[in-house]
């Protein structure tokens, strides 16, 4: 694990952005730099930028490569499961991969009762509902409670800056966002990813407590897993050990993800609809850690930084050369 001094003093180097003119086809999305290739392929660059209720908010040290190969594991233990999008890796914070038609729904996975955001499947129980995307949940349950079955719980896909939003799977068919045999399938794909991925952090002393996937269709019409598979930004994991004892006395699990930021955002601010605090860097180095801990947990192997020197853009741009 890096030390604090070591993630502290990166902070001034983070990557921004990763706009390069040599490129095609630039698309900036909230984290990563896209470009579509002419022949087909996509680049996609894990900058440090770290987003949470549809903003973006700050950079964290060394997130994008933290991102891309956490993604990197995953991909390459699921692939006999479902196809992916990955054709190479020419740098730690870049894939590229196959450019699909994007389906337009994210298939979120869960275990667990919990969430922050307007879509978590908690901040709706607790206002009252006890039906959310097609699945009736009883009374009397509590914030992080296991849940009795895993279920599915898929939402619209928002254009940038926009907000994804709730859906069952009868709107999803009944609208023709997907067909019935689509839904089936990815429905199929997503549980038994979701699955692989609890198997592993189980392992590896933590809990897979939800997550989100995303599908495209290739040239060949086949669902192919795209963007990113189990991240700390995608999912959220709790460390095992302690969540029975912090779940008795009412305490927020110890976590390896996101939600560790948009809980800190929620205690100052309401997030959708007041300004939110600038975020000192005490909380962005823990942040970092938190992320690097995923990884290690989760690959078995140590998180190794860029070396001193060249900046993280300089490397990019020297390791994509044959593509531009």
């Amino acid at each position: 694990m890096l030390s604090q001094e070591t993630l502290r003093a990166a902070i001034p180097t983070v990557l921004t952005e990763a706009h390069f003119p040599e490129l095609p086809n630039f698309y900036q999305g909230k984290v990563r730099e896209n470009y579509d290739l002419p022949d087909g392929r996509r680049i996609l660059i894990s900058t440090d930028r770290q987003s949470a209720f549809d903003q973006v908010l700050a950079a964290v040290p060394f997130k994008g490569q933290v991102l891309t190969q956490t993604a990197r594991f995953w991909f390459e233990v699921t692939k006999d499961i479902c196809p992916n999008h990955v054709l190479d890796y020419p740098d730690p914070n870049v894939v590229v991969g196959r450019r699909l038609n994007m389906l337009p729904v994210e298939m979120v996975v869960r275990d667990y009762l919990t969430g922050s955001t307007d879509t978590s499947i908690w901040t709706m129980y607790k206002s009252g509902r006890r039906s959310m995307y097609g699945q009736s949940f009883p009374n009397g349950l509590n914030k992080n409670d296991r849940l009795s079955r895993t279920v599915l719980t898929p939402t619209t896909k928002a254009d940038q800056g926009g907000h994804d939003a709730p859906i069952t799977p009868d709107d999803i068919v009944t609208k023709g966002l997907l067909t019935d045999a689509q839904w089936e399938e990815v429905a199929s794909l997503s549980l038994a990813l979701f699955a692989k991925g609890r198997e592993i952090a189980a392992k590896n002393g933590l809990i897979l407590v939800d997550t989100k996937f995303e599908f495209g269709t290739d040239a060949d019409g086949r669902i192919t897993l795209a963007d990113e598979i189990l991240t700390p930004d995608s999912s959220r994991y709790w460390k095992a050990a302690s969540y029975a004892d912090r779940h008795q006395r009412g305490e927020e699990p110890e976590s390896l993800d996101k939600e560790f930021l948009r809980l800190w955002i929620a205690d100052r601010c309401d997030p959708y609809h007041q300004p939110i605090p600038a975020i000192p860097d005490e909380t962005l180095v823990e942040f970092s850690r938190k992320y690097i801990s995923l990884y290690e947990a989760v690959t078995g192997r140590d998180f190794e930084a860029p070396a001193p020197g060249e900046s993280v853009k300089a490397r990019i741009r020297r390791n994509l050369a044959a593509y531009f």
